[in-house]
């Protein structure tokens, strides 16, 4: 046992049917808010998850301190017998989990595990961000894995100075593609949609821009008419309603031609979903109005950090030097299991 374990008392679990996650928002938005604060991991965002991926047998768990407080929480799926993670649709860039820093994650880890039903043999924590959760060493009942590297961008200085840093191929690219759209007469024009009576509409049109494009033909594209569509509707006409939501459109002429979902909290904006018109690919429309927004935000400061939570592309790290890597947590009951995988592992790599 850690001396900080010593010292804290386990704090005591309760589950409920997930479905319940929005009558319990104010406890799950008040860890929130006192740790990463970040929307995509606001109780209405995990709402219209459930509502659109969930499958009704999910679990909100909650646990209290002895003063009654929330102080950690999750949504947990059995994947199989004796197997229990975070809830993670394709669409959360997170982990379905809520956690004080100041109350040791073992403590939490072991209480959740007995506190879930049947023989719980394996907790999975998914997609944690180090810059909020502190990657945690491996114990007799922990390890970690690596998940994906992704790029962010400190806000700090002038655009000017952030462009300067910027790749030449970047920089010289995109002023040929404005010197030949202005020699061939398009307008080109960005709109920033926040207002919450047409930002539903403008998440409606990036999905038929995203249905136009090669996603369509996986089946995984966005559309108004789908559960992604009725997911991202809903999420961001809830945070327009509070100012964190953001569709940023480009136009060349009256052809809209890429456009972004964004959310922002606390200095923090976050790039959920990009979309362009295929037909003028060659003219890299995304990153024009990137380029334009990028410009203004820089410009307004209020934003410390743009995140873009997806796994590390080419194309991030010629607008980023800034990369991290997320992670998983996977937590045991018995400490002879991940030490059985350690070993066989190792055998692997000595083949």
């Amino acid at each position: 046992m850690t001396d900080v374990q010593s010292k804290q008392r386990s704090p005591v679990w309760s589950l409920v049917p997930a479905g319940e996650l929005s009558v319990l928002a104010g406890q799950w938005d008040a860890i929130n808010r006192r740790g990463a604060n970040l929307p995509i991991l606001d109780a209405a965002f995990y709402v219209a998850a459930l509502a659109n991926f969930g499958n009704g047998e999910e679990l909100l768990a909650i646990a209290h301190a002895d003063d009654g407080s929330a102080v950690a929480a999750g949504i947990l799926v059995k994947r199989r017998p004796g197997v229990w993670a975070t809830f993670q649709p394709s669409q959360a860039p997170l982990g379905a989990w809520l956690a004080d820093s100041a109350v040791d994650s073992q403590l939490l880890w072991s209480g959740l595990r007995l506190a879930l039903p049947g023989s719980c043999l394996l907790l999975g924590i998914s997609q944690q961000d180090p810059r909020f959760n502190k990657r945690p060493v491996d114990h007799a009942r922990t390890r970690t894995l690596d998940y994906i590297d992704t790029a962010s961008i400190s806000v700090t200085g002038s655009f000017a100075e952030y462009w300067s840093k910027r790749g030449r191929n970047l920089r010289q690219n995109l002023k040929r593609q404005r010197n030949r759209l202005a020699r061939e007469g398009r307008q080109l024009r960005l709109e920033r949609v926040v207002a919450p009576d047409r930002i539903g509409a403008a998440v409606d049109d990036y999905g038929y821009l995203e249905s136009q494009g090669w996603k369509s033909g996986l089946g995984t594209a966005l559309h108004p008419e789908n559960a992604q569509g009725r997911f991202y509707r809903a999420v961001f006409e809830s945070l327009a309603c509070s100012g964190g939501a953001t569709v940023y459109r480009y136009w060349y002429d009256d052809i809209l031609v890429a456009s972004d979902l964004c959310v922002d909290r606390g200095g923090v904006f976050i790039i959920l979903k990009t979309a362009h018109n295929e037909t003028f690919s060659k003219t890299s429309p995304t990153h024009l109005m990137r380029q334009e927004y990028l410009e203004d935000l820089f410009a307004a400061d209020e934003i410390e950090r743009i995140e873009f939570y997806g796994k590390l592309m080419d194309w991030h790290t010629k607008w980023s030097d800034d990369v991290r890597r997320m992670f998983h947590v996977n937590y045991y009951r018995w400490p002879i299991i991940p030490l059985i995988r350690d070993l066989a592992g190792g055998v692997a790599k000595n083949r």
